[in-house]
């Protein structure tokens, strides 16, 4: 039975497709899985267990696939706090910006296809919106066959590449969990835009989203914009807005395009968490 969903009159539009897109993720998805000896779930180091797909991971288990968790964008967070998510297992930490362990990667693939004693080993990559597969995928190919965007759900369909000569990579699009998937519940959306898993620039309310990730993680943007805004999100914007003319008539802040900046500079990481804040990275 597919699931229902009720949305306001004024997201219906933009629902639409975005329900449109989950039913065609989950068929890729499910086809990967089939197809697949090897599974790689690629992880936000910076949130791991955010980032999980336990939905999909119950199904691996079913099907008793073998899974690999890729943690993914290891340059931006301390080896120390990578160490603290070794019962994630088996992983591998990853920098596909710094090339660092992919070759870790690629060994531990192959020891795991001859164990297999299979002539044509199928690896499936898994994971949200802008983990980072497709880069991956194209630093374990050393090519560009995997597309990659800056915006969320780049890729739109399988991709099947060629890691080795009894290797076979497939790639999916990014995935959401089924349950996680509402538009309207706004502690989802925030979960998504923290972690890119929907871009800043396809988001609702971004000034709502700004204001919950500065409750979550203090003083982090008020360091990097270097604007004394107490915690509180709407000096913030406004303070950024000024410094950047964002300015509309009647001499107002735009505080649409300058919450979406504000989301934009964390999702690609260019703000990031003080290493020295417990909580942080």
């Amino acid at each position: 039975m597919k699931p229902r969903y009720s949305f306001s009159s004024r997201r219906t539009g933009h629902l639409k497709n975005l329900r449109k897109q989950k039913t065609k993720f989950t068929d890729a998805v499910q086809k990967l899985l089939q197809e697949a000896d090897i599974i790689l779930e690629v992880l936000d180091a910076r949130f791991p267990e955010e980032t999980r797909n336990y939905e999909i991971e119950e199904e691996i288990k079913v099907q008793r696939k073998k899974i690999v968790y890729i943690l993914n964008k290891s340059d931006l967070i301390s080896s120390k706090k990578i160490k603290k998510f070794n019962y994630i297992a088996p992983n591998i930490s990853v920098s596909c910006k710094k090339r660092k362990g992919v070759k870790k990667l690629r060994d531990k693939l192959k020891i795991i296809a001859l164990k297999l004693k299979k002539e044509k080993v199928v690896v499936g990559v898994i994971g949200y919106p802008n983990t980072g597969k497709s880069s991956l995928i194209n630093i374990l190919i050393g090519s560009s066959s995997a597309g990659t965007g800056a915006d969320a759900g780049f890729t739109k369909g399988i991709q099947k590449l060629k890691l080795s000569s009894n290797i076979l990579l497939i790639d999916s699009p990014g995935v959401i969990p089924k349950q996680e998937y509402s538009s309207a519940n706004q502690k989802q959306l925030t979960k998504h835009a923290k972690l890119g898993a929907r871009s800043y620039s396809q988001l609702k309310e971004p000034e709502i989203i700004v204001a919950e990730l500065m409750q979550e993680f203090p003083n982090v943007f008020e360091k990097f914009y270097k604007i004394d805004a107490e915690g509180d999100s709407e000096i913030l914007i406004e303070g950024l807005g000024r410094k950047k003319g964002f300015i509309k008539k009647g001499n107002e802040v735009d505080e649409d395009k300058t919450s979406r900046v504000i989301l934009r500079d964390w999702q690609t990481g260019k703000i990031r968490i003080n290493r020295k804040n417990p909580s942080g990275f």
